[in-house]
C-alpha cells in the first residue's frame, strides 16, 4: 500500500490537481464508510476512485482526475480499460468522472473517444472562477471589479474583522449557521457527520474564516481547503447581517492575502452558474465571484463510462429529475 507521503509526492508532480485526489480526501471517505481505491496505472496515470453506494445503483467516482498525460492517446487507452476492469470488479452500473481538462473541442473528442457519455448531474465545480495568487496584493486589488473593491475597502473602514479557526467549536457554529442559510436560500448542506469528517481528515489544511463586526457579531463564515497548490472557497454559511453588511467581502479577500503568505499559487472560489443560466442555484453568488477579478474556468462536463445499460437507465431517470428539482 503506498504512504501519504509517497502520494502527496505523485499528485505534486500534476498542478492541476486539487484535494479532491489527496490521500486528506480518501480518509474523509472513509470515515463516512465509503470504498476508496487509490491506483497506479503503471505509471501511465494514477486516481482516488470513491465507490458510491446510491439507492440508484452503486458507481465508481473520480472527482478532478484521473491525472495523467491526455495527449498520450495508447496511455490514456489503457488507463481507461483498466478503470472499467475496477467498475466491473467492484459490480458498479457506471463510473463517473470529471477530469481536469478544460471545456474545449479536443478534449471533450477525446472523452467521446472513449465511450463516454456526458453525465446528467456535474461533478466538483465544473464553471468556477480561479484567482492567481502569484500576483501582488496590489494587482490582485486592481483585477477586482469597481464594486467590490469599494465593499472590500468599506469593510476595513467598519472594521469588521476576519479570524480563522479549525477547532470543533467553530465547525458546530458553522454548521448550524449554514443550516439556517440553506433554508434561506435554497440549497442542501453538508451533513454534520461529513464535516466531522473532513475536519479529522484534513487537520490543518481547512479552516473556517469567520468574519464579524468590531463588536463581535457574526456576518459570515467561509470553509477554506487547501492542498498543494490551490485553495478552495468549498463551503460557506452567513447571518442576516451579510444583506447589510461587506462581511463576505472582508473575509474572501483576507482568505486571499493570507494564501498568497502560504505559498499557494491559485484560489479556487468553488462553483458559479454557466452563462446564460439565470435560474441556476449558483447565479445568486456568481456576481459576488467573478467581482474578484479571477479567470471565468470553464471545465469538461461530468462524464459517464456505462458498464450496466439496464442500471445506467433508471440511474437517469432519477437524476434527471433531481437536476431539474435543485436548479442546477
Amino acid at each position: 500500500m503506498i504512504s501519504d507521503e509517497e502520494w502527496v509526492k505523485i499528485v505534486e508532480k500534476f498542478p492541476e490537481a486539487n484535494f479532491l485526489q489527496s490521500p486528506s480526501y480518501a480518509k474523509m471517505n472513509q470515515l463516512l464508510g465509503n470504498k476508496v481505491i487509490w491506483e497506479d496505472f503503471d505509471g501511465k496515470g494514477y486516481a482516488l476512485m470513491i465507490i458510491r453506494d446510491a439507492k440508484r445503483g452503486r458507481y465508481l467516482e473520480i472527482p478532478c482526475g484521473p491525472l495523467m498525460d491526455w495527449g498520450d492517446k495508447k496511455s490514456v487507452k489503457e488507463v481507461f480499460d483498466k478503470i472499467t476492469e475496477i467498475g466491473k470488479r467492484e459490480k458498479c452500473v457506471f463510473v463517473r468522472i470529471r477530469p481536469q481538462l478544460k471545456n474545449e473541442a479536443q478534449n471533450l473528442k477525446i472523452l467521446e473517444g472513449l465511450g463516454l457519455k456526458p453525465s446528467p448531474m456535474h461533478l466538483a465545480a465544473e464553471h468556477t472562477v480561479m484567482i492567481d495568487l502569484t500576483r501582488s496584493e496590489d494587482e490582485m486589488m486592481s483585477k477586482m471589479r469597481r464594486q467590490t473593491r469599494y465593499e472590500v475597502r468599506r469593510a476595513q473602514k467598519l472594521g469588521i474583522e476576519v479570524e480563522q479557526s479549525n477547532s470543533e467549536e467553530i465547525f458546530e457554529e458553522f454548521h448550524k449557521i449554514q443550516l439556517e442559510t440553506a433554508k434561506r436560500q435554497g440549497f442542501i448542506p453538508p451533513s454534520s457527520k461529513t464535516l466531522v469528517a473532513e475536519r479529522e481528515a484534513f487537520g490543518d489544511k481547512i479552516l473556517i474564516y469567520t468574519a464579524k463586526t468590531a463588536e463581535g457579531e457574526k456576518i459570515a463564515y467561509g470553509m477554506i481547503m487547501g492542498d498543494g497548490k490551490e485553495a478552495d472557497y468549498y463551503e460557506a454559511a452567513s447571518t442576516m447581517l451579510n444583506r447589510k453588511l461587506p462581511g463576505a467581502y472582508a473575509l474572501l479577500w483576507q482568505a486571499m492575502r493570507n494564501l498568497k503568505k502560504q505559498g499557494f499559487e491559485r484560489f479556487n472560489l468553488w462553483g458559479i452558474a454557466p452563462a446564460g443560466q439565470p435560474n441556476h442555484r449558483y447565479a445568486g453568488v456568481t456576481t459576488f465571484k467573478t467581482g474578484f477579478g479571477g479567470e471565468i474556468v470553464e471545465y469538461v462536463p461530468a462524464h459517464d463510462l456505462i458498464l450496466s445499460k439496464v442500471g445506467y437507465l433508471k440511474d437517469l431517470v432519477v437524476e434527471k429529475a433531481r437536476k431539474k428539482r435543485r436548479h442546477l
